[in-house]
């Protein structure tokens, strides 16, 4: 059963508003406005209420999501064009949707099919193959194969299904034949077959509120109108071609999506996602054709849509036709995913963003400050730092307000002084640099109120920024109650509040595919606990040469002076066998005099640190 909502009646420029796009380089096109398109009665769908809200393109507002089936969400994912290698571009849509998927299911308890459409026949694949003097096959099948290796390395969860166009074409006919049967397609004496636009009425431009303008057409074009689109393609010489009742030809891009889609999930689709240049002409063709199959009102519930990745100081989005892209092989040369996942979440999902090396540092060292944050935290719990005592409410339960405490003389939580770039801290209210959350935040000081924001956020259209707010709010003062001490601490120790934020911090983490633990990539053949055993072994020995060359001397006057000047070189010893190991990604903290601990760096941040 669908309940009749009305939406707002908004039109394209306050949709491209909403969604973050307010740029130049990206319009939507010309034509003239639907009376039914973007305004029409919304029918919001009976099931499972999830408890999340999120922005609909179908009404241009936030809409409680409510899906058929909580144990089987139904969710389709425009897949790649498989040409060439994927770029960040891709990602950073793939990679906001993962995270997306990754809440909705682990913290919303909403578990979801997802299928992705692989499009491994097209205009471009053909032509990229007759250059590379390859069967389109063998070109498709390299690239899908690349595209899925990326995907894993970025730590994109796959979908339940992948589905090819090429092993679907009999069902992609059978679907173009229904809407001929329909009334709403038509086939050509060359073989075509067309969507008849005109037959649609006023029920085009759902999301886009327009329907085209007429474009340019070839003299010997056999459309109807200049507006329809194609649902076959008649083969031309020398092209892949397969065979259909009107010739032999390939599916057009669009009806692709539909018909797998339809093939899996039916009339009804509760979630269908893609970046927002897919929302005209491909999302509203798709909904044309299967609101035309199905004879339904409604078959897609939520369309959800990424803003572009730009590259910083250009308008135009990241794309390989305006060759301004990078690849994410190159890009994960430099940066972990992990890095890449934390710049994505510091934005809304359906913002445009802006990529640039200065934004990947700023996220890697945010990353870096929380995961030194839980470093210290850890070796607080196991007695290893000397801090003074920590105020345990505050972290707690207590109700406290940011102002109550004076925030100059806490310390701030900064990433490693090697790393290169502009170090962003966590500094007191109004500093330059200093995260939204230290500014704003009055009632998150506690662990559990900052559960409760964090959920809340992630409920809002799963609003990461405040999210990561959020977190970083809670790690600066957590931090903040770790201040080394060169004295025994006086009052009792107060481990369980750091566990208990340890364990929040790496669940929220894992669950949007982040790992705050050392990245470092070690075979699975047993070096890792070989490696494990030789440091320990080496920092153990290491500290005590630190330790006895610290210690003071017994003697006094110039024998005093002579054993510290003899000792000296001691120090200096330490100093260098911990730098040289940081070359090699181990770096070694002396928590104080008598204690020292050491981590594995991230093969890409050790070679910055190596080069800084």
């Amino acid at each position: 059963m669908l309940r009749t909502t009305r939406g707002p009646g908004l039109g394209p420029p306050l949709l491209q508003a909403a969604l973050g796009l307010g740029r130049a380089g990206w319009h939507w096109p010309a034509g003239r406005a639907a009376s039914g398109g973007r305004g029409r009665a919304w029918l919001q769908p009976t099931g499972r209420e999830t408890g999340v809200q999120v922005y609909n393109s179908l009404t241009g507002r936030k809409e409680p999501l409510i899906v058929a089936h909580a144990e089987a969400a139904s969710w389709y994912s425009c897949g790649p064009t498989v040409y060439d290698h994927a770029h960040l571009g891709h990602a950073c849509s793939y990679v906001r949707f993962d995270i997306i998927r990754r809440i909705l299911t682990k913290v919303f308890g909403c578990s979801i099919v997802m299928v992705m459409g692989i499009t491994d026949v097209d205009d471009k694949i053909i032509k990229r193959a007759n250059e590379m003097n390859i069967s389109p096959a063998s070109l498709a099948s390299l690239y899908e194969e690349d595209f899925k290796q990326d995907m894993a390395a970025l730590k994109v969860l796959p979908p339940t299904v992948y589905l090819r166009v090429t092993e679907n074409i009999p069902q992609i006919i059978s679907f173009i034949e229904g809407i001929i049967a329909r009334g709403n397609a038509y086939s050509t004496a060359k073989g075509n077959v067309y969507f008849d636009l005109k037959s649609r009425g006023d029920k085009y431009g759902k999301l886009v509120g327009v329907v085209p303008g007429p474009v340019g057409e070839p003299a010997d074009s056999d459309k109807r109108h200049a507006s329809d689109f194609a649902l076959w393609k008649a083969a031309k010489p020398q092209e892949v071609f397969w065979a259909s009742p009107w010739g032999p030809g390939r599916p057009g891009w669009h009806i692709e999506c539909s018909a797998i889609a339809s093939m899996v999930f039916g009339s009804q689709l509760d979630i269908h996602s893609g970046g927002i240049d897919l929302a005209f002409p491909h999302h509203e063709n798709e909904i044309a054709q299967c609101e035309v199959f199905h004879q339904c009102e409604q078959w897609g519930n939520y369309f959800l849509h990424s803003g572009h990745l730009h590259a910083k100081g250009k308008e135009e989005k990241m794309s390989k036709s305006l060759k301004n892209y990078i690849t994410i092989k190159d890009f994960l040369k430099t940066f972990s995913p992990d890095v890449f996942r934390f710049f994505c979440l510091r934005s809304s999902y359906r913002s445009a963003i802006d990529y640039s090396d200065s934004a990947m540092l700023q996220a890697q060292q945010l990353l870096l400050g929380l995961g030194s944050f839980l470093e210290d935290a850890r070796a607080y719990m196991k007695g290893q730092l000397a801090c003074g005592s920590v105020r345990e409410a505050m972290l707690w339960e207590r109700n406290s307000s940011l102002w109550e405490y004076d925030l100059e003389k806490v310390p701030r939580l900064e990433p490693p002084a090697s790393l290169p770039g502009e170090g962003l801290v966590w500094g007191p209210p109004g500093e330059s640099g200093a995260p939204s959350a230290v500014t704003v935040l009055s009632s998150s000081l506690r662990l559990s109120s900052t559960k409760r924001a964090v959920k809340a956020a992630l409920a809002d259209d799963f609003d990461t920024p405040r999210v990561v707010d959020a977190i970083l709010g809670l790690a600066h003062h957590g931090n903040g109650q770790l201040r080394a001490s060169l004295k025994e601490p006086e009052g009792p120790r107060s481990p369980a509040v750091f566990g208990a934020i340890i364990s929040y911090f790496e669940q929220f983490f894992e669950t949007v595919g982040i790992s705050l633990a050392n990245q470092q990539y070690v075979s699975g053949d047993g070096s890792e606990a070989t490696l494990h055993g030789v440091v320990d072994e080496l920092v153990r020995f290491r500290q005590k040469v630190r330790q006895f060359a610290l210690a003071m001397p017994e003697a006094t006057g110039d024998a005093r002076r002579q054993q510290l000047l003899e000792r000296q070189p001691l120090l200096e010893a330490c100093d260098t066998l911990r730098r040289g190991l940081t070359a090699h990604g181990i770096n070694i903290k002396d928590r104080s005099s008598t204690t020292s601990t050491w981590e594995l760096l991230d093969q890409r941040t050790k070679d910055q640190k190596s080069a800084g």
